[in-house]
């Protein structure tokens, strides 16, 4: 394989054309020297690009850009000899490019070739759709051996709902003293925008937004909705308030000490939620929690008693602050801390985001179900036996999303619908992840029982691409399989949370597909601003995915991540690569070119600070075989595992009346009656 050679032919593509934009702007012109010099000193611009490299690593403002993206190209040649080396099916690949890439015509049929190194999921699929779409679904068909026999039956009472809010500062050019704000919230949100930014969401609230624009009050109120629409259809008892619990992310540290203030004043000022009691938990909050409930239960009768790490372990898994990883394992774990001291009645959990909410008449009409009556499902933690052989339990439950745009085209509309056209951009030559996940979105979340012998019934489909709201877990289930997403994770932490229990040996917990468990999502209705403003680091995060998936799949299978693949292809493994680094220094090129000629110089470089220091830190985070990220794991593991044994060990405690643990269970309730932000 002449790693060159191939550069030079793929990027001599018209899609490509960008890379020959070299010029005296070292910082706009980086990326394209980066990609000119994969090519080799063949490429007619090599010299221009190494001349360009050099003068960039001259000047103390571009050293660190320059560093990089040499970095790049070492680390690019390795990884790819080392697969070449070691990978009998790579070589063939890079191989058959090797002998294509000349080819004059785009057509589909060669960029299957490119596909088939750098992007194998994606292989076939344009071509084979249907067929492909029919093949996934058997793969993920389950045979029920028996039903829940004791499935929920009234949600409104058994389930606990839970969501996330992420605080960031306001708009930039916001006056802050304009806003209405309590005074003492605006002299510290002041100051919290001094300080750097530690966390990249996809679209967080910016303080001080419009209530018509605000997330939090738009979600609470639609869920407030449903439940009216529930109690007038019968569906749950007038008197009952579904319990609505809510974790508080934060941008900048200096936002977790005001975050709970400005809900509770957003909520009081424009809130009327009369069939819900909402909990608003913060940091401090979960650090009362572990200080003043989970230590002192470590000595209990029949626990193993304080040790010298057990209050960072303990941290470091239980909180809210930080990658969407850690608020997401902490929604599902908070609800069986709440079924232990809180209430037992309590016996699942089910997560929406706040720009989502039930389309009540829709769902009622077009599944002949409502919202609550899709939780009563006994499939939903049944036993059953998977395509691949292994005996499963469908502990979990996954629905889909329609747009708000296309909800007028039934509740069935995919909210990422399917395109096989080609969009001619350089990054599709070598990663095209939407393709998949409309792929996936039609074959798996639309999926229809009643149709390929799937009946809905005797057999079913489990789910492995799951959204990040619209999804939920029998608490059981929960605290016997112990799943969890590890807190590094920052972006697609929905799939990721059942990587953590996948390649376990015995009984599988899986999904259950619930056909029609559909909700409307509407955040291009009214958080449009948010979204934009983010979104560099959304596509930040998006390639920092691809490095922490892949070593982490490598790491919970011991280096055997085919097997596990096998099972999570297409669209979640396809972010789990054997070339990871080159994939995302790839893509990055490829954008820091695009925004530098759509957005300008400012927007460009701003793009190459953040993504560099970000990426450079996954590779780092990643690299080796007892990488930092292994290490992180299994300290994560261990925290989790504490959780839960506390949990098991209070709740004997409690059952055999022991006032040591009565006393600690009256702390958490107090703790979590101070979490309620509406009376």
């Amino acid at each position: 394989m002449n790693i060159n050679t191939i550069f030079s032919a793929l990027f001599s593509h018209p899609d490509f054309k960008d890379i020959s934009l070299l010029t005296d702007d070292s910082t706009g012109s980086l990326g394209a020297a980066f990609l000119v010099t994969l090519c080799g000193p063949h490429h007619p611009l090599y010299k221009k690009a190494e001349k360009l490299f050099k003068e960039a690593a001259s000047l103390p403002h571009t050293k660190g850009m320059a560093d990089f993206f040499t970095s790049g190209r070492e680390r690019i040649t390795q990884e790819l000899q080392n697969n070449y080396a070691g990978d009998k099916s790579f070589r063939k690949a890079a191989d058959d490019l090797e002998k294509h890439l000349t080819a004059k015509e785009n057509t589909v049929q060669e960029r299957d070739f490119e596909w088939a190194l750098f992007f194998p999921e994606a292989v076939g699929i344009i071509q084979n759709k249907e067929v492909r779409k029919r093949e996934l679904r058997q793969k993920r068909t389950v045979e029920i051996l028996r039903t829940n026999r004791t499935p929920i039956v009234n949600p409104g009472k058994e389930l606990i709902f839970t969501s996330n809010i992420i605080l960031t500062l306001p708009a930039a050019g916001t006056r802050y003293d304009s806003l209405n704000l309590p005074r003492r919230l605006t002299e510290k949100l002041k100051a919290a925008s001094r300080e750097e930014q530690l966390y990249f969401y996809d679209h967080p609230i910016q303080i001080g937004t419009a209530p018509e624009n605000n997330e939090i009050l738009y979600g609470l109120n639609g869920l407030n909705e449903t439940c009216r629409w529930e109690k007038d259809h019968g569906s749950m008892d007038p008197d009952d308030k579904l319990t609505c619990i809510l974790s508080v992310s934060v941008t900048h540290k200096g936002l977790q000490i005001i975050a709970k203030e400005y809900i509770h004043h957003e909520i009081s000022r424009h809130g009327e939620y009369e069939n819900l009691e909402i909990y608003v938990f913060t940091e401090e909050d979960t650090g009362l929690i572990v200080n003043d409930v989970l230590i002192p239960s470590l000595n209990l009768p029949g626990g193993k008693g304080e040790k010298e790490n057990s209050r960072k372990i303990l941290a470091e898994v239980f909180g809210v602050d930080g990658e969407y990883g850690r608020h997401y394992s902490f929604l599902k774990a908070i609800t069986a801390f709440w079924q232990v001291f809180m209430d037992p009645e309590k016996r699942g959990t089910f997560k929406i985001d706040l720009d989502q909410i039930f389309p009540e008449k829709e769902l009622k009409d077009q599944t002949g179900k409502s919202a609550f009556e899709h939780f009563t499902n006994p499939l939903w933690g049944a036993t059953g036996k998977e395509a691949f052989g292994n005996k499963v339990h469908l502990g979990m439950i996954a629905g889909a999303l329609v747009n708000e745009r296309d909800i007028g085209k039934g509740i069935f509309t995919p909210d990422v619908p399917f395109s096989g056209t080609l969009s001619g951009t350089p990054e599709e030559h070598i990663f095209y992840s939407k393709l998949l996940m409309g792929f996936s979105t039609e074959a798996e979340l639309m999926t229809r029982y009643g149709s390929e012998g799937i009946d809905g019934k005797t057999k079913c489909i489990q789910r492995i691409h799951v959204t990040g709201g619209t999804n939920g877990i029998l608490i059981n289930y929960l605290r016997a399989y112990r799943p969890f997403t590890p807190g590094f994770i920052g972006r697609a932490e929905d799939q990721s949370y059942l990587l953590s229990v996948l390649s376990k040996p015995g009984t599988k917990l899986a999904y259950l597909h619930e056909d029609g468990l559909i909700m409307r999502h509407d955040k291009e209705a009214f958080a449009g601003d948010a979204i934009k403003a983010a979104s560099f680091g959304s596509t930040i995060g998006d390639y920092v995915r691809i490095l922490f998936f892949s070593k982490y799949v490598e790491v919970v299978t011991g280096g055997d991540i085919m097997a596990l693949k096998e099972i999570i292809d297409p669209f979640t493994g396809c972010f789990v690569s054997k070339i990871p680094v080159t994939i995302v220094y790839l893509r990055f090129a490829f954008k820091s070119l695009e925004i530098f000629s759509t957005l300008g110089k400012d927007q460009g470089e701003t793009f190459l600070t953040q993504g560099i220091k970000r990426i450079e830190d996954a590779i780092r985070f990643t690299e080796g075989a007892n990488s930092l990220l292994s290490k992180k794991l299994a300290s994560e593991k261990e925290g989790w595992n504490c959780f839960y044994n506390i949990l098991d060990t209070a709740e004997t405690a409690l059952k055999a009346a022991v006032p040591e643990a009565a006393k600690v269970k009256e702390t958490a309730v107090k703790i979590l009656d101070n979490c309620r932000v509406n009376s």
